[in-house]
């Protein structure tokens, strides 16, 4: 596992997978919709499967004395990395909004969701839409993604908006909560939101493994 994971991060990466990750740090912005993030995160990623095609990366890593799926785990082990480690990101800049600028009138006067546990949640199911719908399409012929990626797209920004517009309908305003108001609900929502990413990205990693084991490479 450790050794097809290095293998994707130093010979099929993309620089803008790595780079990206910063975009994490959009959920300090105020005024702006913060999931928006979340989409640049796996575009960085998207941009190293584009690499992984252009270099033949696919066929030279089956060539490689390891099964097939572990082709296949090795890249959602990379997508998954990368996921990570822009989440801790935002989870930083989540708890200094719960904390530290839990009172900043810039963040007070925004009409968009704020970063609380409630968009850590949403972030972590838009990351599992990626890796359903991206990743798993990708692995259903192992070379086309233009088609899964702009489907991805489309459902990205479907949830981005709907969560942009949940906290504005009747008695549902305590999803945009400050700080640790509403806390219950915001755990929940969270946990909500982490069990989703699990669920989709395990299904997903054994339905690319079911569909990349009938490839003819």
């Amino acid at each position: 596992m450790t050794d097809i994971l290095k293998k994707e991060m130093n010979l099929s990466a993309s620089v803008l997978s790595y780079l990206f990750i910063a975009f994490g740090f959009m959920f300090f912005i105020p005024g702006y919709p913060i999931l928006c993030g979340v989409f640049f995160v796996t575009l960085g990623i998207f941009q190293s499967f584009q690499n992984a095609r252009e270099a033949n990366d696919i066929v030279f890593s089956a060539l490689l004395p390891i099964a097939k799926r572990d082709v296949v785990k090795g890249k959602f082990l990379f997508s998954c990395f990368i996921e990570l480690c822009s989440f801790v990101l935002m989870a930083v800049a989540v708890m200094l909004r719960m904390t530290v600028f839990s009172e900043a009138a810039v963040y007070r006067d925004n009409a968009l969701m704020n970063a609380n546990l409630f968009a850590l949640g949403m972030a972590l199911l838009i990351f599992g839409l990626f890796n359903v719908i991206f990743i798993g399409g990708f692995f259903k012929t192992a070379y086309k993604f233009g088609k899964p990626f702009v489907l991805y797209i489309i459902a990205a920004f479907l949830t981005i908006g709907i969560g942009e517009a949940l906290h504005h309908f009747p008695g549902l305003e305590m999803l945009n909560a400050f700080g640790f108001e509403h806390i219950v609900l915001q755990l929940g929502s969270f946990g909500t939101g982490a069990l989703c990413y699990v669920i989709m990205t395990l299904f997903s990693y054994r339905r690319a493994c079911e569909h990349f084991e009938m490839i003819d490479l």
